[in-house]
């Protein structure tokens, strides 16, 4: 007679093959999810703002209209509406203003 305190145990099988299926689907879902719809809109931003040109109307951080007078290698030189001028990081530019034609 066998007691079933004297039966072996059924073997554990897929702990760690788990736990890795696990990882994979998390990186995974970060990659699909966030990491690449991100990098997709830096790399439409950059291209905004290569685009840029003088004479633009641009937003600049902090919600600043102003328009371009000089375009350097890394800072833009802005015009304000009262003819003062500064000069700002290029990353500093958020979006061009687009001019109503109505």
């Amino acid at each position: 007679m066998i007691f079933l305190a004297d039966a072996p145990a059924p073997p554990q099988e897929g702990g760690l093959e788990q736990i890795f299926m696990m990882v994979a689907i998390a990186l995974l879902f970060f990659y699909f999810i966030m990491y690449k719809p991100e990098k997709k809109r830096r790399k439409e931003i950059e291209a905004k703002r290569e685009a840029l040109k003088k004479g633009d109307r641009v937003i600049i951080a902090g919600g600043i209209i102003a328009q371009i007078a000089k375009i350097e290698k890394e800072t833009v030189i802005v015009q304000l509406h009262d003819g003062a001028k500064m000069e700002v990081f290029k990353f500093a530019v958020q979006d061009k203003v687009e001019e109503k034609t109505d």
